[in-house]
């Protein structure tokens, strides 16, 4: 792993490997670059494929600097981060990739930096971007928290602490970063790249990926197998995102 600082002086790591035209991976919430991208083939299928990877652990995350103060992940903190590695490490331009929260942030950087060439969104769908009532926060955050696990009412609060707990994340800094996404929005409708939406058959989480391409301009979709959590492992899913990225070049 090697590091990098951001915009706010915070140490971030990231994993470098390969040669050629420049692709970033953006895990999803409480995983890190090796179990999104590393574990499910993603990795090692680009840099074969003749592309140059970076990777990094998003802040609270992995071996990056993990705050616990919501503040450090208001106003697009994680969007910044990656302008900061672009910055760093001369990246341009750039294919991104990202996964539910990779894709977040992925789709918010998009609109507002022209470095990026191209998107794959996965794990995202109908339920993100537009006029919908954003996701609950508060629930999730007191979910990390509590010491008491099996007191959490909201199912979704619980599937999130028990994949929390399960991957050993810091869960107080994931509960700052949930409570700074409090009302948050995105309009999808703003992003103009060329872009790929992934998401599984069984994504109650993502909702619709049809839909979601349905409201970005020039944007296709791929339903994989699988829920939130498991569609990664579909073969089409590392299939699917060196083909289109490599379509880029």
């Amino acid at each position: 792993m090697q590091h990098f600082t951001t915009f706010d002086n915070l140490d971030l790591a990231y994993l470098a490997l390969g040669e050629g035209e420049p692709v970033i991976l953006l895990h999803g919430f409480a995983a890190d670059h090796s179990s999104n991208w590393v574990a499910t083939g993603v990795v090692d299928s680009l840099v074969e494929a003749g592309r140059r990877v970076f990777a990094p652990d998003a802040r609270g995350h992995g071996e990056s600097a993990k705050p616990h103060d919501p503040g450090a992940y208001a106003n697009d903190a994680m969007v910044r981060d990656i302008q900061s590695l672009m910055d760093y490490a001369s990246l341009e331009p750039v294919d991104v990739v990202g996964y539910s929260m990779g894709a977040i942030v992925a789709g918010r950087l998009a609109p507002r930096d022209p470095r990026v060439r191209s998107l794959v969104l996965g794990g995202v769908g109908g339920e993100w971007g537009g006029d919908q009532r954003p996701l609950g926060t508060e629930p999730i955050a007191d979910a990390l928290e509590t010491e008491s696990p099996d007191d959490i009412e909201s199912p979704l609060a619980a599937a999130f602490r028990r994949f929390a707990d399960s991957t050993g994340a810091d869960r107080f800094a994931l509960a700052a970063h949930t409570r700074s996404r409090n009302g948050e929005t995105t309009n999808v409708e703003s992003i103009t790249v060329p872009t790929l939406i992934l998401a599984g058959d069984a994504d109650q989480l993502a909702g619709s990926p049809e839909e979601l391409a349905n409201r970005i301009p020039g944007a296709t979709f791929q339903i994989l197998q699988g829920n939130h959590l498991s569609a990664v492992r579909d073969p089409r899913f590392t299939q699917s995102i060196v083909t289109f990225v490599n379509s880029m070049s």
